[in-house]
């Protein structure tokens, strides 16, 4: 197992949910944590809040603002661990959806996770070490018919990771993805909120039948907790065997070998 004590860890969209909770997890461990958020104050409080060493901002759904990013990283120094987290979901009528719904998706959720890889991956690669952990999602596997947009985004990530994890070969470097089920956060309160109104009913009535209408091959039939998540992206960080992998952490949702 690999010490995360003093590595340098970057965890994109850090402010808040699993994002935080990662975070916050790296923290624990004695790394030196980077968080972000697309605003300064929100990066700021976020460090404050977690007791890490620094906060950058910017808006990774464009080159510009990831650009911003890349360069603020520039001056704390490489980075060992990369977690891309960062990224926006929502209930959507596939037949409603404009194309510029989809378009911002795929930038917020896939092309974040491409530029960012594309910008600190090859220092990774010069030094011969670190860990690249892209944050997927049992639904990138298990396509969600109310949230295909969304879906498409966590197939592509899992594609992107196994991709670039063959460009590791013969190295130290790691490139792995983890599929959280559904967890627990404020953002997916929201989700459900949205969810209630398309079916017409109640959130706790949604809330009640849920995994028995909507995930019956739970094998939990629960949520998981950010800590659990936090757990999983812990050990894709230490452990050095583990490359090219969608490691699950769905609680048994996707019913395949």
């Amino acid at each position: 197992m690999n010490s995360i004590k003093g590595q340098r860890v970057f965890v994109s969209g850090s402010a808040k949910g699993i994002g935080r909770a990662i975070a916050a997890a790296f923290v624990s461990e004695g790394a030196q944590t980077i968080v972000h958020s697309r605003s300064e104050s929100s990066a700021v409080a976020t460090r404050d809040r977690l007791g890490a060493q620094h906060a950058v901002w910017g808006e990774l759904s464009t080159a510009a603002g990831t650009a911003a990013v890349v360069a603020q990283l520039g001056v704390i120094g490489p980075v060992d661990v990369l977690v891309n987290n960062a990224g926006i979901f929502s209930s959507e009528d596939f037949f409603k959806l404009e194309d510029d719904v989809w378009l911002d998706y795929f930038q917020t959720n896939v092309m974040s996770m491409v530029r960012l890889c594309r910008a600190l991956m090859p220092n990774m690669l010069e030094r011969n070490h670190g860990a690249i952990i892209n944050i997927a999602s049992e639904a990138g596997v298990k396509p969600l018919p109310q949230m295909i947009h969304y879906s498409m985004t966590k197939s592509a990530t899992i594609s992107v990771s196994r991709g670039l994890a063959e460009l590791t070969k013969g190295t130290a470097v790691r490139v792995n993805s983890l599929l959280p089920g559904p967890t627990w956060t404020a953002g997916v309160a929201s989700y459900f909120d949205g969810l209630a109104k398309q079916e017409g009913r109640s959130v706790d009535e949604v809330l009640k039948g849920y995994f028995q209408e909507h995930e019956p091959t739970s094998l939990i039939q629960r949520f998981a907790t950010v800590e659990e998540i936090a757990d999983a992206a812990l050990f894709l960080a230490r452990n050095g065997a583990v490359n090219g992998s969608a490691l699950r952490a769905e609680g048994g949702i996707i019913r395949a070998l």
